[in-house]
């Protein structure tokens, strides 16, 4: 996402006045390192852990998912790029990789913050509006698709217009707007406001919303042990989703105000330490891809279960009898006698009693006897909110005094 403005810090003077100390360039390498590291395999674990079991596949996951993808994706295409093209000011990499190199880190952040935009929008409709209907797997694919088509055309003047030019002693990637200054300063604001100022108003509004709902007050006359743990749930939801949305404000608001603060003042490419306020801002900003995969798994139980199991092999690492229960699909099972079927979720308590003596009418009573007990067979469903969506569209039945099938559950 740097590599146009790095472009245009350059000045006309040609020369490379970017060659950095070994021990600098040997410091800052260990940090990109980190970065790449972590965020890559981190992100590869949390995309792991959705796709492959069952319980975490549900609406709110799969925009994690989607959230995973772009920061991976990021951080390996980008990062050390950046660092290399920051450090020492020349591009080794060829056009086509310029033009992806200003592209791409774009549409990323792009489809991160609104992914996040989405949750919380999602989260507010749940708590909210919770009788209202919730996306759908169709829904919540289309709107994927969406964020990412809306980013690839916001970001396209990037990769038109980014080219490289050769120099004696260097080669600039960068991108060579119309009207090089005021385009480049226009562009810088409108990418500030529709992928930072906007979404991150609206999810600001919604949370706060959200939040007062759940901390300000409960439900009068509503005092069951049930409600309690489905408001602390809740809670637990919103709480990790807060903490990922301000780990990304923090991290991205300097490259924010660096950038427009250089087109609003070029002299300030001329100070003695520009290149390493470059650097440092830089880092911070590619350093959000990696923290959302160690929030989630300080945070969240499902994700923790799921990161030990993916880190087993390590012999410090042991994955308890409750982590396996934790990932595995929700199963229904039978108490004594009366074939009692319970299933609990964060947000509907289903009830199915059948009683197995009355299952067959078995006992010579005809055809008016298995009529009337038939009648007797009952189901008892209680529901206080309908929050919890996986992306199953069906919704469970009960056939021939069978087992509701549940569908999967929303983290929590």
């Amino acid at each position: 996402m740097a590599a146009p403005q790095n472009g245009s810090n350059i000045t006309t003077n040609y020369t490379n006045q970017f060659v950095q100390p070994p021990w600098r360039i040997a410091l800052w390498s260990v940090a990109y390192s980190s970065v790449l590291a972590v965020a890559v395999f981190g992100n590869l674990i949390v995309i792991w852990i959705i796709l492959a079991h069952k319980r975490m596949r549900t609406v709110t996951n799969y925009f994690l998912l989607n959230l995973a993808f772009s920061d991976a994706s990021m951080a390996a295409f980008n990062s050390l790029i950046n660092f290399i093209y920051g450090a020492h000011g020349d591009w080794y990499f060829g056009e086509a990789y310029c033009k992806f190199h200003n592209f791409f880190p774009v549409t990323s952040v792009f489809a991160s913050i609104y992914s996040m935009t989405v949750i919380a929008v999602d989260r507010y409709m749940a708590i909210i509006h919770p009788l209202k209907p919730r996306l759908s797997c169709k829904a919540t694919t289309g709107v994927i698709i969406c964020i990412w088509s809306l980013a690839v055309v916001l970001t396209f003047p990037l990769c038109y217009f980014s080219t490289i030019r050769a120099y004696s002693s260097r080669t600039l990637c960068y991108v060579a707007w119309p009207r090089r200054n005021d385009d480049s300063l226009m562009y810088h604001i409108i990418v500030a406001v529709f992928v930072y100022v906007l979404p991150l108003g609206v999810m600001g509004i919604t949370y706060t919303i959200v939040g007062v709902t759940l901390w300000g007050g409960e439900i009068p006359g509503d005092s069951s042990d049930s409600y309690h743990g489905q408001l602390r749930a809740k809670r637990k939801v919103v709480k990790m989703m807060i903490i990922v949305v301000v780990t990304f404000a923090l991290c991205w608001l300097p490259f924010h105000v660096y950038f427009i603060g250089i087109g609003l003042n070029k002299r300030l490419t001329k100070w003695k330490y520009i290149q390493q306020v470059y650097l440092s801002v830089m880092w911070l900003a590619m350093s959000s891809t990696m923290y959302n995969p160690i929030i989630y798994c300080c945070l969240n139980s499902r994700f923790r279960a799921g990161f030990k199991r993916a880190f087993r092999w390590c012999p410090f690492i042991k994955v308890s009898s409750y982590d396996e229960l934790e990932l595995r699909s929700t199963r229904l099972h039978p108490t004594r006698q009366s074939s009692m079927y319970t299933l609990s979720r964060m947000d509907n308590t289903m009830v199915v009693v059948y009683d197995p003596a009355e299952g067959d009418g078995a006992s010579g009573s005809g055809s008016a006897r298995k009529h009337s007990l038939s009648t007797r067979k009952k189901s008892y469903v209680t529901s206080r909110h309908t929050e919890i969506n996986g992306c199953n569209d069906a919704v469970p039945k009960i056939l021939n005094g069978g087992v509701p099938t549940a569908k999967p559950e929303e983290f929590s």
